[in-house]
């Protein structure tokens, strides 16, 4: 195995995990994936639906290349509030995705109605995002907070609220599963001594991401994930 595939296996793996919360529910035939950039979340979820059509829509050129190394059947160029790319794909799909996607737009709200008018009725949009709530976020303070203010964080309460009052169910809301271990070595990133050389940096960003690894069961027993996941039926 290369370097480059041991080092992907793991996010294939919570990659494919994020996708396994979708069984309890009917099989989708369609499956569109908003921000998918080069598609490795669809790659990743045709393995637990193999026979679900992966499409992908990313604003920037990416998707291109995910359509033509074959991760989505089609895909979309350009951001999903788009009125043209909202109306050719109205209704087109039992599951849209956002995975880290929806604190990056410009208006969120506009794109979770955008994606709910291109569900079926009854179908399914996931969603994962990164918790402002967090023990990772409490940590930080002010050193964190306020450079990802400008990505929109929404708390859960307060997007569980806005999709509920654009008629949807919220299905799942669920913080431990989301959880991505990365605290323990983002918070040291941030404490080492910038004069300290990156050769003697590296061991120690190894071990906490270890440390956390192998603790991350127990950590998110004991205080909030830094990602929360939901599953909002529309």
């Amino acid at each position: 195995m290369s370097a480059s595939s041991a080092s992907s296996a793991p996010l294939a793996r919570r990659l494919r995990s994020v996708a396994r919360a979708i069984l309890p529910f009917p099989e989708p035939e369609s499956w569109l994936d908003v921000g998918t950039g080069d598609a490795r979340f669809p790659e990743a979820a045709r393995q637990v639906f193999p026979y679900t059509s992966f499409d992908g829509l990313d604003p920037t050129p990416r998707v291109e290349w995910a359509r033509r190394a074959e991760r989505v059947e089609e895909a979309h160029l350009g951001r999903l509030t788009d009125p043209q790319i909202t109306a050719r794909l109205r209704a087109r799909y039992d599951v849209v995705s956002m995975i880290h996607h929806l604190p990056r737009t410009p208006d969120p709200r506009a794109e979770l109605r955008a994606a709910l008018a291109v569900l079926r009725p009854g179908g399914h949009l996931l969603l994962e995002l990164p918790d402002p709530q967090s023990a990772f976020a409490t940590l930080l303070g002010r050193r964190w907070l306020p450079r990802h203010r400008r990505l929109h964080l929404l708390p859960l309460a307060e997007l569980r609220a806005e999709l509920e009052s654009q008629g949807c169910a919220i299905v799942t809301a669920d913080r431990r599963a989301a959880h991505i271990p990365r605290d323990l070595p983002g918070a040291l990133f941030l404490i080492l001594p910038k004069s300290l050389p990156t050769w003697a940096k590296i061991p120690l960003l190894a071990a906490a991401k270890a440390v956390e690894q192998a603790l991350g069961p127990l950590l998110v027993l004991t205080r909030r994930s830094n990602t929360y996941r939901v599953i909002a039926r529309r």
